[in-house]
């Protein structure tokens, strides 16, 4: 792994690596024995912005892609991509996952028009989407004919917990510590440390009344 780079060379170190290594995320011990981290022989790197901070983990089968004017894509320290993840940024989009993020299988990250910015300490189950642009509507032409237009760019805070198959939306800024449930859509802001779920996404309470309803805490005792 000491030679492992993104050349010919470098992933053929990669794979002479990975011959005596367990698969999926046994690997991840691989990121630590490289300064730029570990990419999978099987990843597909077309985007001359990549930058990775140290102890990245890109596994199988993810791609990471730069389209015309797209921006970079930013891989902070001990950042994990999964198997089957596809980042791609383009008319001047741009992608920043935060330290100790850790991205699970089949997500899609789309970057045009606006950017998408992740925290640190994110959790990111399965299945999960991130547009930051929506395809004109107009009568009369074909929608893929029709340019491209952000209201915004996403950003999603510190410490966010995204279930399983969520969506989020341009314009959408998700708070520190708060959690969204499965197969929610996130369309509209999300404060921080607050539970939302739903289509579209709707803040059901608050973590910390969680937290006091599951300890006990604000119910009245009975009298002696």
């Amino acid at each position: 792994m000491r030679f492992a780079s993104l050349s010919p060379l470098g992933r053929l170190a990669t794979r002479l690596a990975t011959w005596s290594a367990p698969p999926y995320k046994a690997r991840v011990y691989l990121s630590r024995l490289n300064p730029h981290g570990y990419v999978s022989p099987q990843a597909t790197i077309h985007h001359p912005d990549l930058q990775r901070g140290k102890g990245t983990f890109i596994g199988d089968r993810v791609t990471i892609f730069q389209s015309r004017d797209g921006g970079a894509v930013v891989l902070e320290e001990g950042v994990h991509l999964y198997g089957d993840i596809t980042i791609e940024t383009g008319e001047g989009g741009a992608v920043v996952i935060g330290a100790e993020t850790h991205v699970q299988s089949r997500c899609h990250f789309s970057a045009y028009k606006g950017s998408i910015k992740i925290g640190r300490r994110v959790e990111i189950a399965p299945n999960c989407l991130f547009y930051p642009y929506n395809h004109g509507t107009e009568p009369g032409q074909p929608v893929r004919s029709q340019p491209l237009a952000s209201r915004g760019d996403i950003v999603i805070e510190d410490d966010v917990w995204l279930g399983a198959g969520v969506t989020v939306l341009d314009n959408v800024h998700i708070g520190q510590g708060a959690v969204i449930g499965a197969g929610s859509v996130v369309t509209k802001n999300i404060p921080a440390n607050t539970i939302a779920i739903g289509v579209p996404a709707r803040i059901v309470r608050s973590r910390e009344a969680v937290y006091a309803e599951s300890n006990g805490l604000g119910q009245s005792r009975p009298s002696s």
